[in-house]
């Protein structure tokens, strides 16, 4: 199934180092100049990753140059910076980096790069201080540290600013996504074969295959490295997932790897007291992340979850009133989803954004269940998709045209086999019409009636309505059409009520429009509920395999074929 994407944005290096000094002149102080130095560091990893890469493909290997030397040393620079912030309790901000950023500044070229989005700082709560605190054990060993491209550049500078290594080098896993390789030119080998210390090898995951780290592992291997000598430090504890290679799997299972999460350097309390001057001492902290949410409504009632999409999120009840704490990305990510937040909260469309702080989004709770199915649309439905067109354009490119037909066509496939494939392909020839005319936003990509909760005031609100347009899936921002489908399929809109919505939100019927967006938002719901149920236990398994299903046959449906033809089991 087609369900994941990379997001991407493209920076010419100098606008970017300048926006950097201007966060290095910041005059803000404690949390406000940490959280500063975070994006810093993030900014420059994405930075040197971009001009990483572009060698990359301009040589078809890494190799250890002048440019991506001064890149890193800019960006083991912040790290440091960050280190003295985190471990002051945010009383100094460290030694200067204005010598590696002017550095780097001379070295860079004048032309944009692209560079990648670092998914772990965006959505799975990675943070540079908990691989710093894994770091602090090698502290005073000779070490040689390989930074995985993309996120692991800027965790592997954490690791150097924690352990005291001086010698860093960046690599790219790259090829097929459970088959990755590892290509070094001659110079880099000979650097990396002629270290006599330890490698500590630095990345998040590891994913599905862990095949990024296990292709560094047979690098090192290969040029005699022995395994008593490679550290790994992952994002998490857990073992590469079912599309592991049987070598990479045995060998994780023997190396040793140091690990630390957001639980260890800010467990639940410690996170609540990042608020406690606004919301004063929490006196009850609840754990929402992977379903917890859900823990109030009796199971027969309870939504299904995509648990690979579930954010940490903790609801926090004290004497000012009750707040969910959730993570919204550290960085400009997590400050475009406040600024998001306040647009729909101001319009009466969402919660009441309180603050932001290391990444994590707070909330005003809102007391009430939610819509327990699609008996009615909610009334201000096209009020609120007509906003999210007007108000809120699009912040980065989403899929075009050609990824999401890539995208129906392999989930088709996967769901009925080639007939379906052929069906859907054809019925998406009118999207070649539509697409002049489309207008890319940030979509809310998510109406399930479970999403909305009417709050005490008797009006409904969107309770989960700034991640998904700037989620780790293939998406992104895109027209209007694609919620006017989710609409139209969550709440089983039929012709007469789906055109009333149209001209609500585009102030005419579009069913051209509608109609493409839905065989594309039913193919890709389809392939987001597979995943979700392979990797779904218990009673989860079969709320996952109800959505499959539902989105399937709709799908059948839209493409013509026969909903009762040979379904996978």
């Amino acid at each position: 199934m087609l369900v994941y994407g990379d997001g991407w944005r493209e920076v010419t290096p100098r606008e970017q180092l300048a926006a950097l000094a201007a966060l290095l002149r910041s005059q803000s102080a404690g949390r406000e100049r940490h959280d500063e130095l975070v994006r810093a560091l993030i900014e420059a990893g994405e930075l040197a990753q971009g001009l990483a890469d572009a060698e990359f493909a301009a040589r078809g290997f890494d190799d250890a140059t002048p440019l991506q030397a001064a890149a890193l040393a800019l960006v083991v620079a912040l790290a440091r910076k960050v280190q003295a912030s985190w471990s002051s309790g945010f009383a100094s901000a460290g030694p200067t980096a204005w010598v590696e950023l002017a550095a780097l500044a001379a070295a860079a070229p004048p032309e944009p790069v692209r560079c990648r989005v670092a998914e772990g700082y965006a959505h799975y709560a990675v943070y540079p201080e908990a691989f710093m605190a894994a770091a602090a054990e090698l502290r005073g060993a000779p070490l040689l540290i390989a930074g995985l491209r993309s996120i692991g550049l800027s965790l592997a500078a954490a690791v150097a600013a924690a352990s005291g290594a001086a010698e860093v080098v960046t690599l790219r896993p790259h090829g097929p996504p459970f088959e990755r390789r590892v290509a070094v030119s001659a110079r880099l080998a000979r650097r990396l074969a002629a270290h006599s210390g330890l490698f500590a090898v630095v990345d998040e995951g590891p994913g599905l295959s862990g095949s990024s780290f296990g292709a560094v592992g047979d690098l090192l291997e290969g040029l005699g490295i022995p395994a008593e000598r490679i550290v790994y430090l992952p994002s998490h504890p857990g073992a590469p997932g079912p599309a592991a290679q049987a070598r990479h799997r045995e060998r994780w299972r023997g190396a040793r790897r140091l690990v630390r999460v957001l639980d260890d350097v800010a467990p639940p309390a410690a996170l609540a007291g990042w608020f406690d001057d606004l919301t004063g001492g929490a006196e009850r902290i609840e754990d929402l992340s992977h379903g917890g949410w859900r823990a109030g409504l009796a199971p027969a009632k309870r939504p299904p979850i995509w648990a690979a999409g579930e954010r940490r999120k903790f609801r926090l009840t004290t004497a000012t009133g009750t707040y969910v704490a959730r993570f919204a990305g550290l960085g400009r990510i997590g400050a475009a989803k406040r600024e998001r937040a306040e647009a729909l909260h101001a319009a009466g469309f969402g919660p009441e954004p309180v603050a932001l702080r290391h990444g994590f989004l707070l909330e005003r709770w809102i007391d009430g269940a939610p819509l327990a199915g699609p008996a009615a649309a909610p009334p201000r439905l096209g009020d609120y998709l007509g906003y999210r067109r007007r108000r809120l354009p699009a912040h980065a490119p989403g899929a075009g045209g050609e990824a999401l037909r890539q995208m129906a066509r392999v989930n088709a496939a996967e769901i009925g086999g080639i007939e379906l494939a052929d069906a859907v392909a054809r019925r998406l020839d009118g999207l070649a019409e539509l697409e002049r005319r489309l207008e890319p936003v940030q979509i809310d990509g998510r109406l399930h009636c479970w999403e909305w909760v009417r709050a005490p005031d008797g009006e409904l609100r969107k309770t989960d309505a700034l991640d998904h347009c700037c989620a780790h899936d293939l998406i992104g921002c895109q027209d209007v059409g694609w919620d006017l489908a989710g609409a139209a399929v969550e709440f089983g809109l039929d012709a007469a009520a789906t055109r009333e919505l149209e001209r609500q939100v585009l102030g005419r019927p579009d069913p051209l429009r509608t109609d493409v967006f839905r065989g594309l938002y039913c193919a890709f719901q389809a392939g987001l509920w597979s995943m979700a149920e392979q990797a779904a236990e218990g009673a989860d398994r079969g709320r996952a395999a109800v959505q499959r299903s539902g989105y399937a046959t709709a799908l059948r449906r839209w493409a013509g074929v026969d909903p009762c033809a040979a379904k996978r089991p």
